[in-house]
């Protein structure tokens, strides 16, 4: 049967460019496949996207905006286009919106203690400008040296130094945001405090491009501490036995900076990749933790808990090239990992601090049961796991996979948890709205996103599906 429609191809492209007069436009080229696949080989949809768009202004994005209402077309903002959960793929039919090329830094003022830039700001730049005036930006997602400070508000991400700074809502002061009719609307602003309104500000934290676009972010900044920092690592018989440290030093007054965890079977790839002899068993796990301003107290009372709690092969430093060494292993933690096998997915859940052991026995007991490859690692310090499951077999996850996925998630939610720490959602959970959240609370979801994007063109099925 015949479809008619009211505008071809080429129609729809040339008011596209006349509303977007100074973005970037690429069609079915080298650079619009690599953006819808999440820069990967292969894409998550079937078919091809209208358009890539770079903007180079607002008033590009009131043009794309208005192409994508007028068009009924889907809308998929993008920044640096580093999402793990398929959070910012193309979508067949729609236009990904790039913000990537609106990546200044407007402001540093350090007496407000507070940074005000675009979007596209790559999160590690931004906290290289802060720190040449004595401040920092607290966020520190792994992939810090690329992902942007947009990508990261509207995904609300994480980091090595979340135990102490929290996650990126808790440093996000004020927005900027282009809604579907093109309207740009202030939310928050330069103040720490504000209790009037609703909280709109940090209903858009983490809403993962489904509400509006962030044209501008009021960032705080926080002082370089005083003193050298102290940066250590400690061993463990296994995972629980280590999860019992870090609660014991959360407890004990010393306000650690970093508290990262990795498994036995983690130390064991890393001693591969890093040509290192750490492991000395399959379980004994791995405590690489900081301690801001240090002091000979803090140092003594840091040893005296380890000790307590069992640990061994404790090297505590306060020289800066040392302390980097060690960071280090956490940070070459996935490439170590991932060496291993053809095929991964990292997952990202969250369970209160208490049932931390429990959760890592569980994910081994999974492991052994299904018979799947499983790399825990994860921020101990505030209870988010990164389990890594691994397989060579396919390029699909296989279904022992799938369901030791499902049985985490499940366990996960049972403990209290959450299964989504600091990755967001994407696609990749967005059918597990309803179990996490309950049926009211699903529904009142919905309701918010219809509020927002009434048209629903604002990365669809992403966040809530």
């Amino acid at each position: 049967m015949a479809v008619f429609t009211a505008y071809n191809h080429d129609q729809i492209i040339d008011f596209l460019k006349q509303q977007a007069p100074h973005a970037e436009i690429h069609i079915d080229d080298e650079t619009a496949v690599k953006h819808t696949a999440n820069g990967n080989a292969e894409s998550s949809i079937s078919g091809q996207i209208l358009a890539y768009v770079a903007v180079g202004d607002k008033d590009d994005i009131r043009g794309v905006l208005k192409t994508a209402q007028k068009f009924h077309l889907p809308v998929v903002p993008q920044t640096a286009d580093t999402s793990t959960v398929i959070g910012a793929d193309g979508v067949n039919g729609g236009i990904i919106l790039s913000v990537a090329r609106l990546n200044h830094i407007k402001e540093i003022d350090k007496d407000d203690s507070l940074a005000v830039v675009e979007p596209g700001v790559i999160n590690q730049d931004l906290d290289k400008a802060a720190r040449k005036q004595g401040m920092f930006y607290a966020p520190d997602p792994a992939s810090k040296p690329m992902s942007a400070i947009g990508g990261n508000v509207s995904t609300n991400a994480g980091g090595l130094s979340g135990v102490r700074y929290g996650a990126t809502k808790d440093s996000v002061l004020g927005l900027k945001v282009m809604l579907t009719n093109g309207q740009e609307i202030k939310l928050g602003g330069r103040t720490f405090k504000q209790a009037y309104g609703y909280d709109l500000t940090q209903l858009l934290v983490g809403s993962e491009g489904t509400l509006g676009i962030i044209t501008e972010v009021t960032v705080k900044l926080f002082p370089i501490p005083i003193g050298k920092t102290i940066t250590g690592m400690a061993f463990f018989d296994d995972m629980a036995k280590l999860a019992e440290g870090v609660k014991a030093i959360r407890n004990s007054g010393l306000y650690p900076s970093m508290l990262e965890a990795l498994d036995g079977k983690t130390v064991k790839a890393l001693d591969q990749y890093e040509h290192t002899s750490y492991s000395q068993s399959d379980t004994s796990s791995l405590l690489i933790f900081s301690i801001d301003s240090a002091s000979e107290l803090k140092l003594q009372t840091s040893k005296k808990i380890l000790d307590e709690q069992g640990a061994w092969n404790v090297q505590i430093t306060d020289d800066p090239e040392k302390a980097k060494s060690l960071i280090k292993l956490r940070q070459d933690m996935l490439p170590a990992v991932f060496s291993n096998a053809k095929y991964y997915i990292m997952e990202d859940m969250a369970v209160p601090l208490s049932k931390l052991a429990e959760m890592v026995k569980y994910i081994a007991q999974v492991g052994t049961e299904l018979d799947v490859d499983i790399y825990t690692a994860g921020h101990a310090g505030d209870g988010n796991l990164h389990p890594s499951l691994l397989w060579n077999d396919q390029p699909n996850p296989p279904e022992r996979v799938i369901e030791a996925t499902r049985r985490l998630f499940r366990k996960t939610l049972t403990l209290g948890g959450t299964i989504s720490g600091e990755h967001a959602v994407g696609m990749s959970k967005n059918q597990w709205t309803n179990e996490e959240l309950g049926d009211s609370v699903d529904v009142l979801q919905h309701q918010i996103k219809n509020l927002f994007d009434p048209m629903g063109i604002l990365n669809p099925k992403r966040k809530i599906n």
